[in-house]
């Protein structure tokens, strides 16, 4: 058992090491622009990735700001799409699954705002549709991945892929997780120091 144990956290460790770091820099950049200019952070992702999606809003929309809730005038704006269950199968059932995201996305997306998708496979159709949409917008995509990236990787602006072997789905959204506590790290210290200068 202990070996087990070894092995998959050596794996993880790897992965992690392997990051893309100038990409995460991209996307820091670009989540830091919108936020300047207060436009709407738009994430999404199937499964386990929709999960990540739903702690990464409750992080950017409290924890990031945690010590200046009192202080802060301009917040991250982040989303997770769709909002609701019951939108999610209206859009499902009436249309099609393949529409969960791009459905909502229509009703929403504003020049200011940014798209972030999740996907550890990369081909996910509902995944891609979405990205197309907001690419025909002109609408800055952040690309998580993992795998060799897929169609996903291919589309997105910014391009973080967690490289790994076909269905290691636990490793890639365990880095997934991590690339997004970072960013929340980075701009919780961030707005931190920016109050200490006021």
């Amino acid at each position: 058992m202990q070996h087990y144990i070894k092995e998959y956290l050596e794996r993880e460790i790897e992965m992690l090491r392997n990051l893309p770091h100038e990409e995460i820099a991209k996307a820091i950049d670009v989540l830091h622009a919108c936020y300047e200019r207060d436009g709407r952070i738009y994430i999404f992702g199937n499964g386990g990735s929709l999960a990540i999606a739903t702690h990464w809003v409750s992080d950017f929309n409290k924890t990031v700001f945690s010590h200046n809730l009192k202080h802060s005038a301009r917040r991250f704006q982040a989303i997770r799409v769709p909002t609701t269950e019951s939108e999610l199968t209206a859009w499902a059932n009436d249309v099609g699954y393949d529409m969960v995201f791009a459905g909502p996305l229509q009703n929403y997306l504003q020049d200011s705002d940014v798209v972030v998708a999740i996907s550890s496979s990369g081909n996910s159709e509902n995944i891609i549709k979405a990205v197309e949409l907001a690419k025909s917008r002109k609408i800055p995509v952040i690309g998580l991945s993992g795998f060799d990236g897929g169609k996903l990787n291919e589309l997105s602006d910014i391009k973080v892929l967690v490289s790994s072997s076909q269905g290691e789905y636990e490793l890639v959204e365990g880095a997934h997780m991590v690339i997004f506590h970072l960013m929340t790290k980075y701009f919780k210290d961030y707005l931190d120091h920016a109050s200490k200068k006021q």
